[in-house]
């Protein structure tokens, strides 16, 4: 505020110095006249009265201007060097207040302001013409890519051994890449297909055992499931991804031991394993997109982006995602689908 002040008598100096020149003049002749002082003192008065209050008006009016003025310059200063400025929303009320100005410095200023904004809507539709060829581009490729994983899943079927049950195991965890990048391209896409219903737990689940129930024979993992008998009210498909995406991590990580399914009152269902677990320093993180941890580093196979995709959808979706584990002992992701929960007949 004091550094406005000084910025706004500096620059009001000339008028305040000559309304104090026309009030001595004017002073000075009412005593060459032998006027009374009362006659003298009331026209000052109420001359400084409207004064004022026209003052308290304009510093009012450019106070706030001025504060906007200085976020804008802030904003600036702390992203110089990059095309996009977050706070647009100063530049446009500027420009709505510059507009009802009609010296030529606002019309200036209401000028470079519309230049600014006229460049940015250009980038921004520069921007969102690219981002949706790429998102055109990789939904198709997904989408091509499944034809020659189904073909290959269907010749591999064809024999049963050892090395067509591996190579099947592998054929899985391409087409969970897959719709990885299918998946992180829809929600960053800004679109959504959500369709939330009653969905039987129990069904989601044993569907998502099913597509791992070979990796669990290879494995030797036992597999406890206890059934949940309850409806939860979410998007079946979304859910269903965070589901595959925890059990593939559980079953990655595990070596030998089990692998838990059961839900904890009132909603919340927890998937546990027995495997290496999570280092204490790396557990805040592991939703973090691209954290892969002491684990990812050492298995060199490890996106980052499973974990993060989840939380992403479980927001999405009013549910929560969180993971408890100690290392060598194992972990359990619990995922909290809220009170919108029916108990099955």
């Amino acid at each position: 505020m004091k550094h406005f002040m000084a910025l706004y008598f500096r620059q009001q100096k000339k008028r305040n110095l000559l309304l104090l020149l026309f009030c001595v003049l004017f002073g000075l002749i009412f005593l060459l006249y032998q006027l009374p002082p009362a006659a003298l003192l009331y026209p000052f008065l109420l001359l400084a009265l409207v004064w004022l209050v026209f003052t308290a008006a304009e510093i009012r009016g450019g106070y706030k201007r001025y504060a906007l003025m200085r976020r804008a310059a802030e904003t600036l200063e702390e992203e110089k060097g990059e095309r996009e400025i977050r706070d647009w929303d100063i530049l446009q009320e500027l420009l709505e207040q510059q507009e009802r100005e009609e010296s030529w410095e606002c019309g200036f200023y209401r000028d470079m302001i519309s230049e600014l904004l006229r460049e940015r809507r250009r980038w921004l539709d520069i921007t969102k013409a690219r981002e949706q060829d790429m998102v055109d581009y990789y939904t198709t490729w997904v989408h091509q890519i499944k034809t020659p994983i189904s073909a290959m899943r269907l010749a591999l079927r064809q024999e049963d051994t050892e090395n067509s049950r591996s190579l099947g195991g592998e054929l899985q965890r391409i087409e969970q890449y897959v719709d990885m990048v299918l998946t992180y391209l829809r929600l960053g896409s800004g679109e959504t297909d959500y369709v939330f219903t009653h969905v039987n737990l129990d069904r989601l689940l044993r569907e998502c055992i099913k597509k791992y129930a070979g990796q669990f024979i290879r494995r030797h993992l036992t597999l406890d499931y206890q059934e949940t008998d309850c409806l939860v009210l979410t998007d079946e498909k979304w859910l269903a991804f965070v589901v595959e995406q925890v059990l593939s991590n559980a079953l990655k990580y595990t070596q030998a031991g089990s692998v838990s399914i059961y839900l904890e009152p009132p909603c919340t269902l927890c998937i546990r394993d027995t495997g290496i677990g999570i280092a204490p320093e790396d557990l805040p993180r592991i939703f973090e997109k691209g954290y892969t941890g002491y684990n990812g580093r050492s298995d060199k196979k490890a996106t980052g982006l499973g974990l993060y995709l989840c939380r992403q959808i479980c927001d999405r979706l009013r549910h929560t995602i969180t993971a408890d584990s100690a290392a060598g002992e194992g972990t359990c992701v619990r995922i909290g689908l809220g009170r919108e929960v029916l108990e099955t007949e």
